[in-house]
């Protein structure tokens, strides 16, 4: 999989995209990740990529001419370009599952009051939000949307069941989780992790996560 980040802050990528387990999937040659600089499709002595709004207001817009011309060029027949936006479609497992089946992922991230409207109109695939909250730019969205989709593509993880068992995975959050020490200070690890009885592990693991969704989100059908 190859995934580009179009953004005019490069640099805010690369100590992401660097390192832990996607510094692992790109050794393991699984993908391919670039912070692309949308200022090299920029014209004119300062390499402008904003500009005042029509109709006047506060703040500034993305020009749509840098952009048009970077995906112009970026682009294949393979791509999907998916802009990074809380006017988009809510960001979930099972969102990051469907594009982790794709080849190529362009993710344009916006600045400022956003992008000028033609290009969420004409130039992209999709549109999606991370939450329902206003960040400064789109670069942290890119990266949390890189990093849950990368994850998940075969290999990338040493155990595939760890992405299996993940919250959200199955519909649920996940279960508790527990190391050595058993006991620290008075805080003991449950017996049923100790038993060696996998079975009832497992109905004690469901279970618990059955509860912790239930309690913590409500929102979430749970049997």
């Amino acid at each position: 999989m190859k995934i580009q980040i179009l953004t005019i802050f490069p640099e805010m990528c690369h100590e992401v995209l660097g390192g832990s387990i996607l510094k692992r999937a790109q050794e393991k040659n699984l993908a391919s990740l670039e912070a692309v600089d949308l200022r090299k499709w920029a014209t004119g002595k300062h390499r402008t990529t904003d500009d005042a709004p029509y109709g006047g207001g506060p703040g500034m817009v993305m020009k749509i001419e840098p952009i048009d011309r970077a995906l112009a060029e970026m682009r294949t027949p393979e791509s999907r370009v998916i802009f990074l936006s809380p006017q988009g479609r809510q960001f979930s497992h099972a969102v990051a599952s469907e594009l982790s089946r794709q080849s190529h992922l362009i993710l344009l991230c916006g600045h400022y009051e956003g992008v000028d409207q033609r290009v969420a109109d004409h130039l992209i695939d999709d549109e999606i939000s991370i939450g329902d909250y206003v960040l400064t730019s789109g670069v942290l969205p890119a990266m949390v949307v890189t990093d849950a989709v990368v994850r998940l593509l075969p290999g990338v993880l040493g155990d595939s069941r760890s992405a299996e068992q993940d919250s959200f995975a199955t519909g649920l959050l996940d279960h508790p989780h527990y190391t050595r020490p058993e006991i620290y200070r008075d805080w003991p690890v449950p017996d049923i992790l100790l038993s060696g009885n996998h079975a009832a592990i497992d109905r004690w693991r469901a279970e618990k996560a059955a509860e912790i969704t239930r309690t913590r989100r409500p929102d979430i059908d749970c049997p």
